[in-house]
Protein backbone atom coordinates (compact mmCIF):
# COMPACT_ATOMS: atom_id res chain seq x y z
CA UNK A 1 0.00 0.00 0.00
CA UNK A 2 1.38 3.44 -0.68
CA UNK A 3 2.27 5.84 1.98
CA UNK A 4 4.70 8.31 0.63
CA UNK A 5 5.54 9.44 -2.57
CA UNK A 6 8.40 12.04 -3.66
CA UNK A 7 7.50 14.67 -6.09
CA UNK A 8 11.13 16.96 -7.86
CA UNK A 9 11.38 18.77 -11.31
CA UNK A 10 14.24 18.36 -13.25
CA UNK A 11 15.77 19.93 -16.58
CA UNK A 12 15.01 23.15 -17.65
CA UNK A 13 12.65 25.51 -16.03
CA UNK A 14 9.31 26.46 -17.08
CA UNK A 15 6.03 28.56 -15.80
CA UNK A 16 3.50 26.31 -14.29
CA UNK A 17 6.35 23.68 -12.47
CA UNK A 18 4.80 25.31 -8.86
CA UNK A 19 1.25 25.36 -9.72
CA UNK A 20 2.04 21.06 -10.66
CA UNK A 21 3.98 20.85 -7.39
CA UNK A 22 1.02 22.40 -5.24
CA UNK A 23 -1.34 19.78 -7.77
CA UNK A 24 1.25 16.76 -6.23
CA UNK A 25 1.47 17.26 -2.54
CA UNK A 26 -2.41 18.67 -1.91
CA UNK A 27 -4.01 15.77 -4.00
CA UNK A 28 -1.33 13.51 -2.04
CA UNK A 29 -2.37 14.81 1.06
CA UNK A 30 -6.43 14.63 0.60
CA UNK A 31 -5.53 11.09 -0.35
CA UNK A 32 -3.37 10.16 3.29
CA UNK A 33 -0.27 9.74 1.51
CA UNK A 34 2.85 11.28 3.07
CA UNK A 35 5.11 13.73 0.45
CA UNK A 36 8.92 14.36 0.26
CA UNK A 37 10.51 17.22 -1.84
CA UNK A 38 13.53 16.32 -3.90
CA UNK A 39 15.54 19.55 -4.09
CA UNK A 40 17.00 19.81 -7.42
CA UNK A 41 16.18 17.22 -9.28
CA UNK A 42 17.87 14.06 -10.07
CA UNK A 43 21.14 15.25 -8.35
CA UNK A 44 19.16 15.94 -5.29
CA UNK A 45 18.39 12.50 -5.22
CA UNK A 46 21.62 11.53 -5.56
CA UNK A 47 22.87 14.04 -2.65
CA UNK A 48 19.87 13.58 -0.35
CA UNK A 49 18.68 17.08 -0.09
CA UNK A 50 15.11 16.61 0.89
CA UNK A 51 12.22 18.42 2.22
CA UNK A 52 9.39 17.67 3.90
CA UNK A 53 6.02 18.95 1.84
CA UNK A 54 2.39 19.54 2.87
CA UNK A 55 -0.22 21.77 2.22
CA UNK A 56 0.92 24.93 3.55
CA UNK A 57 4.42 24.07 2.05
CA UNK A 58 3.23 25.27 -1.50
CA UNK A 59 0.94 28.21 -0.16
CA UNK A 60 0.74 30.86 -2.63
CA UNK A 61 2.71 29.40 -5.21
CA UNK A 62 0.57 28.79 -8.07
CA UNK A 63 1.66 32.47 -9.37
CA UNK A 64 4.99 32.20 -9.61
CA UNK A 65 7.51 30.97 -12.12
CA UNK A 66 10.45 28.99 -11.55
CA UNK A 67 10.52 25.89 -9.35
CA UNK A 68 10.27 25.82 -5.37
CA UNK A 69 12.48 23.05 -5.83
CA UNK A 70 15.05 24.23 -7.74
CA UNK A 71 16.57 22.15 -10.48
CA UNK A 72 19.50 20.67 -12.28
CA UNK A 73 21.30 18.10 -14.64
CA UNK A 74 23.04 15.63 -13.08
CA UNK A 75 25.58 13.51 -15.21
CA UNK A 76 25.94 11.25 -12.65
CA UNK A 77 22.09 10.09 -12.81
CA UNK A 78 23.34 8.63 -16.79
CA UNK A 79 25.75 6.04 -14.94
CA UNK A 80 24.60 2.46 -13.67
CA UNK A 81 26.15 3.92 -10.14
CA UNK A 82 24.41 6.48 -10.43
CA UNK A 83 21.32 5.01 -11.13
CA UNK A 84 21.97 2.78 -7.83
CA UNK A 85 22.59 5.06 -5.55
CA UNK A 86 19.32 7.19 -6.71
CA UNK A 87 17.09 3.71 -6.06
CA UNK A 88 18.83 3.06 -2.88
CA UNK A 89 18.21 6.75 -1.70
CA UNK A 90 14.62 6.12 -2.91
CA UNK A 91 14.59 2.81 -0.90
CA UNK A 92 16.18 4.84 2.20
CA UNK A 93 13.69 7.62 1.93
CA UNK A 94 10.44 5.02 2.45
CA UNK A 95 9.53 6.51 -1.27
CA UNK A 96 6.78 4.75 -2.92
CA UNK A 97 5.55 6.23 -5.45
CA UNK A 98 7.70 9.33 -7.54
CA UNK A 99 6.24 12.17 -9.55
CA UNK A 100 9.06 13.58 -12.05
CA UNK A 101 8.67 16.82 -13.37
CA UNK A 102 10.18 17.91 -16.46
CA UNK A 103 11.43 16.88 -19.91
CA UNK A 104 12.57 14.23 -22.47
CA UNK A 105 16.01 13.72 -20.16
CA UNK A 106 13.66 13.66 -16.65
CA UNK A 107 11.77 10.98 -18.10
CA UNK A 108 14.98 8.80 -19.50
CA UNK A 109 16.34 8.91 -16.01
CA UNK A 110 12.29 8.55 -14.84
CA UNK A 111 12.22 5.13 -17.49
CA UNK A 112 15.42 4.03 -15.80
CA UNK A 113 14.21 4.12 -12.09
CA UNK A 114 10.81 2.80 -12.86
CA UNK A 115 12.48 -0.73 -14.35
CA UNK A 116 15.24 -0.42 -11.54
CA UNK A 117 13.25 -0.15 -8.42
CA UNK A 118 9.82 -1.15 -7.31
CA UNK A 119 9.28 2.07 -6.79
CA UNK A 120 6.29 3.25 -8.70
CA UNK A 121 7.06 6.39 -10.99
CA UNK A 122 4.91 8.69 -13.03
CA UNK A 123 5.82 11.55 -15.14
CA UNK A 124 4.67 15.39 -15.72
CA UNK A 125 5.32 17.20 -19.06
CA UNK A 126 7.03 20.27 -17.94
CA UNK A 127 9.01 21.54 -20.50
CA UNK A 128 8.47 25.37 -22.63
CA UNK A 129 9.48 23.19 -25.97
CA UNK A 130 6.31 21.43 -26.21
CA UNK A 131 8.16 18.44 -27.85
CA UNK A 132 6.92 15.67 -25.89
CA UNK A 133 4.39 12.91 -27.66
CA UNK A 134 1.64 12.24 -25.45
CA UNK A 135 0.13 15.22 -24.26
CA UNK A 136 -1.20 18.26 -26.63
CA UNK A 137 0.98 21.16 -24.47
CA UNK A 138 3.65 20.89 -22.03
CA UNK A 139 3.58 23.05 -18.92
CA UNK A 140 5.56 26.23 -19.63
CA UNK A 141 4.91 26.24 -23.00
CA UNK A 142 1.87 28.50 -23.52
CA UNK A 143 3.84 30.92 -21.04
CA UNK A 144 6.74 31.04 -23.28
CA UNK A 145 4.87 31.72 -26.42
CA UNK A 146 3.13 34.56 -24.69
CA UNK A 147 5.93 35.35 -23.49
CA UNK A 148 7.56 35.93 -27.24
CA UNK A 149 4.22 37.09 -28.29
CA UNK A 150 4.50 40.27 -26.39
CA UNK A 151 7.89 40.90 -27.82
CA UNK A 152 6.99 40.34 -31.16
CA UNK A 153 4.33 42.93 -30.37
CA UNK A 154 6.53 45.40 -29.38
CA UNK A 155 9.04 44.81 -32.03
CA UNK A 156 6.86 45.47 -34.61
CA UNK A 157 6.05 49.00 -33.41
CA UNK A 158 9.56 50.05 -34.01
CA UNK A 159 10.25 48.05 -36.97
CA UNK A 160 7.61 49.76 -38.38
CA UNK A 161 8.43 53.56 -37.24
CA UNK A 162 12.24 52.83 -39.09
CA UNK A 163 11.08 50.43 -41.61
CA UNK A 164 13.57 47.89 -40.51
CA UNK A 165 13.50 44.32 -41.11
CA UNK A 166 13.58 42.48 -37.65
CA UNK A 167 15.13 38.48 -36.91
CA UNK A 168 13.68 37.44 -33.78
CA UNK A 169 15.26 34.17 -32.02
CA UNK A 170 13.19 32.07 -29.91
CA UNK A 171 14.22 28.87 -28.05
CA UNK A 172 13.71 25.40 -29.63
CA UNK A 173 17.34 24.00 -30.51
CA UNK A 174 15.20 20.76 -31.95
CA UNK A 175 11.47 21.83 -32.65
CA UNK A 176 9.72 24.82 -33.32
CA UNK A 177 6.20 25.06 -31.79
CA UNK A 178 7.23 28.15 -29.88
CA UNK A 179 8.55 29.76 -32.80
CA UNK A 180 5.25 29.16 -34.84
CA UNK A 181 2.82 29.87 -32.93
CA UNK A 182 4.48 32.99 -31.45
CA UNK A 183 5.18 33.96 -35.38
CA UNK A 184 1.46 33.01 -36.55
CA UNK A 185 -0.26 34.85 -33.45
CA UNK A 186 2.18 37.75 -34.04
CA UNK A 187 1.55 38.07 -37.64
CA UNK A 188 5.64 37.48 -38.81
CA UNK A 189 6.41 37.23 -42.25
CA UNK A 190 8.19 34.23 -41.99
CA UNK A 191 8.99 31.44 -39.20
CA UNK A 192 12.35 29.25 -39.54
CA UNK A 193 11.80 25.87 -37.68
CA UNK A 194 14.38 22.82 -37.77
CA UNK A 195 11.59 20.63 -38.83
CA UNK A 196 11.54 22.09 -42.46
CA UNK A 197 14.91 23.44 -43.97
CA UNK A 198 15.21 27.01 -44.93
CA UNK A 199 15.68 28.29 -48.47
CA UNK A 200 17.37 31.48 -48.13
CA UNK A 201 17.45 32.45 -51.41
CA UNK A 202 13.15 32.02 -51.37
CA UNK A 203 13.22 33.89 -48.07
CA UNK A 204 15.36 37.00 -49.61
CA UNK A 205 12.63 36.50 -52.49
CA UNK A 206 9.95 36.97 -50.11
CA UNK A 207 11.13 40.12 -48.13
CA UNK A 208 12.10 41.84 -51.47
CA UNK A 209 8.55 41.35 -53.10
CA UNK A 210 6.64 42.23 -49.96
CA UNK A 211 9.18 45.20 -49.97
CA UNK A 212 8.51 45.78 -53.74
CA UNK A 213 4.82 46.01 -53.12
CA UNK A 214 5.08 48.60 -50.00
CA UNK A 215 5.80 46.40 -47.08
CA UNK A 216 8.40 48.90 -45.39
CA UNK A 217 8.82 46.51 -42.02
CA UNK A 218 8.79 42.45 -41.75
CA UNK A 219 9.74 40.31 -38.87
CA UNK A 220 11.20 37.02 -39.24
CA UNK A 221 10.91 34.42 -36.57
CA UNK A 222 13.65 32.16 -35.95
CA UNK A 223 13.87 28.95 -33.93
CA UNK A 224 17.38 28.90 -32.19
CA UNK A 225 17.83 25.24 -33.51
CA UNK A 226 17.01 26.39 -37.59
CA UNK A 227 18.98 24.63 -39.86
CA UNK A 228 20.36 28.12 -41.32
CA UNK A 229 21.99 28.85 -37.79
CA UNK A 230 20.80 31.52 -35.32
CA UNK A 231 18.85 34.67 -35.97
CA UNK A 232 22.59 36.47 -36.20
CA UNK A 233 23.77 34.20 -38.40
CA UNK A 234 20.56 34.47 -40.65
CA UNK A 235 20.74 37.92 -40.43
CA UNK A 236 24.14 38.57 -41.71
CA UNK A 237 23.52 35.80 -44.42
CA UNK A 238 20.48 38.31 -45.59
CA UNK A 239 22.26 41.14 -45.11
CA UNK A 240 24.53 40.26 -47.95
CA UNK A 241 21.65 40.00 -50.21
CA UNK A 242 19.16 42.77 -49.27
CA UNK A 243 19.58 46.41 -49.23
CA UNK A 244 17.35 46.39 -46.33
CA UNK A 245 17.76 48.26 -42.35
CA UNK A 246 17.82 44.77 -40.28
CA UNK A 247 17.91 44.31 -36.03
CA UNK A 248 18.45 41.01 -34.20
CA UNK A 249 16.72 40.36 -31.19
CA UNK A 250 17.43 37.38 -29.26
CA UNK A 251 14.81 36.85 -26.66
CA UNK A 252 16.51 33.39 -24.51
CA UNK A 253 15.59 32.69 -20.78
CA UNK A 254 13.10 35.23 -20.63
CA UNK A 255 11.02 33.03 -22.07
CA UNK A 256 11.08 30.32 -19.21
CA UNK A 257 10.36 33.08 -16.40
CA UNK A 258 7.57 35.14 -15.82
CA UNK A 259 4.16 33.97 -13.80
CA UNK A 260 2.90 31.18 -15.64
CA UNK A 261 -0.32 32.24 -17.91
CA UNK A 262 -4.27 30.89 -16.53
CA UNK A 263 -3.80 28.14 -19.28
CA UNK A 264 -0.13 26.50 -17.53
CA UNK A 265 -1.86 26.98 -14.07
CA UNK A 266 -4.84 24.49 -14.95
CA UNK A 267 -2.97 22.00 -16.84
CA UNK A 268 -0.24 21.76 -14.15
CA UNK A 269 -3.17 21.40 -11.91
CA UNK A 270 -4.84 18.60 -14.03
CA UNK A 271 -1.81 17.08 -14.43
CA UNK A 272 -0.05 17.27 -10.94
CA UNK A 273 -3.65 15.53 -9.43
CA UNK A 274 -3.58 12.69 -12.10
CA UNK A 275 0.00 12.22 -11.81
CA UNK A 276 -0.77 11.30 -8.08
CA UNK A 277 -4.14 9.63 -8.85
CA UNK A 278 -1.87 7.15 -11.84
CA UNK A 279 0.37 6.16 -8.50
CA UNK A 280 -2.45 5.24 -6.06
CA UNK A 281 -4.01 3.35 -8.77
CA UNK A 282 -0.94 1.30 -8.87
CA UNK A 283 0.74 2.47 -12.45
CA UNK A 284 4.26 3.31 -12.96
CA UNK A 285 6.37 3.66 -15.82
CA UNK A 286 4.06 6.44 -18.06
CA UNK A 287 3.63 10.61 -18.42
CA UNK A 288 0.22 11.96 -17.84
CA UNK A 289 -0.47 14.25 -20.62
CA UNK A 290 -3.80 16.11 -21.89
CA UNK A 291 -5.03 15.39 -25.42
CA UNK A 292 -8.32 16.87 -26.40
CA UNK A 293 -9.32 17.33 -22.99
CA UNK A 294 -8.79 14.23 -21.23
CA UNK A 295 -5.28 13.13 -18.90
CA UNK A 296 -4.44 10.29 -20.85
CA UNK A 297 -0.90 8.12 -19.63
CA UNK A 298 1.63 7.29 -22.22
CA UNK A 299 4.92 5.16 -21.82
CA UNK A 300 7.52 6.62 -20.85
CA UNK A 301 9.95 5.70 -23.79
CA UNK A 302 7.03 6.61 -26.04
CA UNK A 303 7.45 10.21 -24.86
CA UNK A 304 10.70 10.75 -26.59
CA UNK A 305 11.19 8.33 -29.15
CA UNK A 306 8.04 9.65 -30.66
CA UNK A 307 8.41 12.64 -32.93
CA UNK A 308 5.26 15.07 -32.14
CA UNK A 309 4.13 16.40 -35.31
CA UNK A 310 4.63 20.39 -36.08
CA UNK A 311 0.85 21.52 -37.49
CA UNK A 312 1.94 22.04 -40.69
CA UNK A 313 -1.33 23.62 -41.35
CA UNK A 314 0.06 26.44 -39.58
CA UNK A 315 2.71 27.03 -41.47
CA UNK A 316 0.87 27.06 -44.68
CA UNK A 317 -1.35 29.51 -42.90
CA UNK A 318 1.22 31.52 -41.44
CA UNK A 319 2.57 32.03 -45.08
CA UNK A 320 -0.61 32.94 -46.60
CA UNK A 321 -1.15 35.60 -43.70
CA UNK A 322 2.04 37.32 -44.04
CA UNK A 323 1.17 39.40 -47.38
Amino acid sequence: MMKRIGVFTSGGDGPGMNAAIRAVVRCAVANDLEVIGIRRGYAGLLDGETVELGPRSVANIIHRGGTMLGTARSEEMRTPAGLKKAASNLDALGIDGLVAIGGDGTFRGAQALSELTSVHVVGVPGTIDNDLYGTDSTIGFDTAVNTALEAIDRLRDTAEAHERLFFVEVMGRTRGFIALSAGVAGGAEDVLVPEVRTDLDQLCTNISARVAAGKRASIVVVAEGDDAGHAFEVAEKLGRRLVMDYRVCVLGHIQRGGAPSAQDRLLASKLGAGAVLTLIEGRSGVMVGLLNGRVVETPFQETFTKQKELDTELLYLMKVLAR
